[in-house]
């Protein structure tokens, strides 16, 4: 693990690599953002003997913007346990998603470290066959994850995760849709074979590097819980109830 000015100069090199890429993105924003004003221009123009409610409605829809925050609380930041951070943003993520906020509107950061975190949840709990089973072996699912380990650094977990995903792929279709369908408990040779105990040999700690990820984000932000529902009920529009 990397100590003193080698660790900062990670958390450095990450740190321009974020705002690079988010740099990057905001200029794609512009060039959508751009391309639906046109879109827009065009209906107005098809439409002006009518449905001004449904014209107002799908402006409103297409200039919405992605909530650019990735917010944890205070509790958690102070935790010892780097896993805290972790699940504070999946707790912000769940509470959106109830709210009926679309993932396309979520920080893509921060859905990066919610499913890098299923993954590690389901390797712990049940190894890799598990993951796959309940994850249904998601082709989008896949791509978002390989890259996540490679955006938070985690080179021997990418590494893991690519020679597991090899042994997927050699698995005939009709074994593999069997085992997707089937019980993952009792005889399973699918199962036995994707099945593989590295993961906890590994000498890079995966919620370390995830929760790190997070801490040293551009877009980062630790919020006090009054002030985190105060975010989150002006990005939605309305109170949100507190449980």
């Amino acid at each position: 693990m990397a100590k003193g000015p080698e660790k900062n100069t990670k958390n450095k090199a990450l740190h321009t690599k974020l705002l690079n890429r988010k740099k990057a993105k905001l200029r794609e924003e512009k060039e959508a953002q751009a391309k639906r004003l046109k879109v827009l221009a065009a209906k107005i123009n098809e439409n002006k003997n009518g449905e001004d409610s449904d014209l107002s409605k799908n402006s409103k829809q297409n200039t919405m913007e992605e909530f650019g925050r990735i917010i944890v609380s205070e509790t958690a930041m102070k935790s010892e346990n780097p896993q805290d951070v972790v699940h504070s943003n999946i707790s912000v993520i769940n509470l959106m998603r109830e709210e009926g906020v679309d993932d396309e509107l979520i920080h893509e950061d921060a859905i990066t470290s919610y499913y890098l975190d299923y993954y590690y949840s389901q390797y712990a709990e049940g190894n890799f066959a598990q993951f796959v089973h309940n994850s249904g072996w998601n082709k989008e699912l896949n791509e978002l994850i390989e890259e996540g380990l490679a955006l938070i650094g985690a080179e021997k977990h990418l590494e893991l995760f690519l020679e597991q995903s090899k042994k997927v792929r050699i698995t005939s279709n009709i074994k593999l849709d069997k085992f997707l369908k089937g019980k993952l408990e009792g005889a399973n040779p699918v199962r036995d074979a994707l099945n593989n105990d590295k993961f906890f040999e590994l000498e890079e700690n995966l919620a370390e590097l995830n929760a790190n990820f997070l801490k040293n984000h551009p877009d980062f932000e630790v919020l006090s819980v009054d002030d985190m529902f105060a975010a989150l009920e002006e990005f939605v529009g309305h109170e949100i109830k507190r449980a």
